[in-house]
């Protein structure tokens, strides 16, 4: 077994469950190296106490379960049976206290767990899930690095289309070809932001025609071997006007400071404030809308939040985003994002490509 599922284990045994189900299909392959997508169907690892763990997958999914996953007990379900009824007959005992992911299960897989464990007591599993995932293991942060490596090979290839009369789209498209093309997928779908629109924080790539002027805002990361990357670089598209270089170099400014204050022991709300005070300092504080950054691994968006109200502490071998903005209505924005990883002795940005100014002419 394990060490992450000997971690669960302890838990269970601390919390006094009888069983464990994770169904979170993320947490489901960092627990036992099975990855799939089940869309409706059941997929469970279950740990019962005082047994081995055994995975519950959908009868399309028996063959690569047992071939990927490290759990060797893998049990299955037809399309005609009832997932929960299989369930109760693999658990070789009653479940009173049951170990879930509360922030995953919904109202009807509650009620069917209920109905036919006939479990009584339901005890959220997030706490330990959360800190084992946030300090990521030499061999994640290889991944990490990799997947980092390979979101920058896409963007240097895909900036190679940029030119003044193209859309967002054509560009976004031509970011995830690449992808496909170096043997990886999105992380999430690429935002390609041009003119004005760049000044939306979480705005939607469309048609807009790119021109000459605008500032150009990409924000992709990739999937690649179970983990993620996650960048946002901003170019101009030939020469901009002086307030959008301005912004953009408040904004260059602030990443850095932000990387700087990265380090064991540093409290998250400081690391934000460092890039936040960066940016208020030349005006534009209420132009900066969102958090600096977030946890990032298995998931685009993981603990912890980077956020000025968050006491936490950094610790060794977690992973952040840096990535303040700026962002004026009607006129334009900058976003410049990195991947962080925290060493022992501070801070090494696993996301290199260039952060000066670059005009696409």
């Amino acid at each position: 077994m394990n060490e992450r599922l000997q971690k669960l284990y302890i838990f269970m045994v601390q919390f006094n469950l009888d069983a464990v189900i994770i169904t979170l299909p993320k947490h489901v392959y960092y627990l036992t190296g099975f990855s799939s997508e089940p869309h409706e169907r059941f997929l469970g690892l279950i740990l019962p106490r005082g047994e081995e763990p055994f995975l519950l997958v959908p009868a399309l999914d028996i063959e690569a379960a047992k071939a990927e996953s490290t759990v060797s007990r893998v049990y299955t379900h037809t399309d005609t049976e009832n997932p929960y009824e299989v369930l109760k007959r693999c658990l070789r005992s009653e479940v009173r206290r049951l170990g879930v992911e509360k922030k995953h299960l919904t109202m009807q897989r509650y009620e069917m767990l209920s109905e036919t464990l006939e479990a009584e007591q339901f005890v959220d599993v997030e706490a330990p899930l959360t800190n084992m995932r946030a300090i990521k293991s030499a061999d994640e942060i290889a991944r990490l690095k990799n997947a980092a490596r390979l979101v920058e090979q896409v963007l240097h290839d895909g900036l190679k289309h940029v030119k003044a009369g193209v859309t967002e789209m054509d560009i976004a498209a031509e970011l995830e070809y690449a992808m496909k093309k170096a043997g990886v997928s999105p992380a999430f779908s690429t935002t390609v932001l041009a003119g004005e629109k760049s000044a939306l924080p979480h705005g939607a790539t469309g048609n807009r025609l790119i021109k000459r002027g605008d500032m150009l805002l990409i924000d992709m990361g990739v999937a690649a071997d179970g983990y993620l990357s996650d960048i946002t670089r901003t170019f101009a598209v030939g020469d901009v006007d002086d307030k959008l270089t301005e912004i953009y170099e408040t904004v260059l400014e602030a990443n850095l400071r932000g990387i700087a204050s990265v380090c064991p022991g540093a409290v998250l709300a400081e690391v934000d404030l460092a890039a936040r005070q960066c940016i208020a300092s030349r005006g534009y504080g209420a132009f900066f809308t969102h958090r600096v950054g977030h946890g990032l691994g298995i998931e685009v968006h993981e603990y912890p939040s980077v956020h000025g109200d968050n006491r936490d502490l950094l610790r060794e071998g977690m992973i952040i985003t840096i990535e303040p903005g700026i962002y004026l209505p009607g006129i334009g924005g900058v976003r410049i994002e990195d991947d962080v990883l925290v060493t022992s002795t501070g801070a090494e940005t696993l996301t290199t490509f260039p952060k000066q100014l670059t005009v696409i002419s």
